[in-house]
């Protein structure tokens, strides 16, 4: 067994687990199937081939917030290619400026495959939706071992510079950490309905994954040195009669 972290942080990012009609809103954090989404695609699996999604649904997932970022709402309009008609205006939700270290687990001939197709991608990944591009290299390494949360817990914080100067003052950081229980491990979580089962467009399914939340601690490398007070005695420069 091995671990696979990506590293998710551009503009703009979107991971919806539920979509009502011309609402698409998006999780706090990105979903796991989005996440074996952008490695499907990397891979080139087609979006009816279940088969394949299959073997990349077993895999294990977690992923750290960095940098949570921001809320926005934008809405859009669009035609339909063939009677060139409006569509009904849709709203539709983003994180701006998050950054997230995501981590899948599995056999390591899997983890390797999927390592060397980040690098070189057969479609390009994009970060929820094919309007959100990655600002940085998504691949950051490969791990031995079935210690996902460890390794999840070891990676550097990635937070942007800016927003680690501006926590400035603490040492260490905490950050939420969110994953899933091993195969055959009861958890006590909260429920996503983001284990996909099919992409293909006209009979997408997704089940229900438990999901428990914890905090990991990282280093801050910007962190200022701590101010110490020099002890000082008002007497000791007075004559002792």
């Amino acid at each position: 067994m091995s671990v696979l972290t990506l590293q998710l942080a551009g503009p703009l990012q979107s991971w919806g687990a539920t979509a009502r009609f011309a609402r698409r809103t998006t999780e706090n954090a990105p979903t796991k199937s989005g996440v074996l989404g952008l490695l499907a695609a990397a891979l080139g699996i087609a979006r009816d081939a279940d088969t394949e999604l299959a073997e990349l649904a077993r895999l294990r997932f977690g992923v750290r917030i960095d940098q949570p970022g921001s809320r926005v709402r934008d809405f859009q309009t669009a035609h339909d290619l063939d009677t060139e008609e409006s569509m009904p205006l849709s709203e539709r939700f983003y994180l701006a400026d998050a950054v997230f270290i995501a981590a899948v687990q599995g056999e390591d001939a899997l983890v390797e495959r999927l390592y060397e197709a980040l690098r070189h991608p057969v479609y390009l990944p994009y970060l929820g939706r094919r309007s959100c591009p990655p600002a940085r290299p998504v691949e950051l390494g490969t791990h031995p071992g079935d210690d996902l949360t460890g390794v999840l817990g070891a990676e550097p914080w990635r937070a942007a510079e800016w927003y680690q100067r501006r926590r400035s003052r603490e040492q260490d950081v905490s950050l939420t950490l969110l994953s899933e229980a091993p195969a055959g491990m009861a958890s006590s979580g909260a429920m996503l309905r983001d284990q996909p089962l099919s992409y293909a467009p006209r009979h997408r399914r997704y089940a229900l994954r438990p999901v428990h939340t914890s905090a990991v601690t990282v280093r801050n490398p910007h962190a200022r040195a701590p101010h110490t007070i020099p002890s000082h005695d008002p007497t000791s420069h007075l004559d002792l009669v």
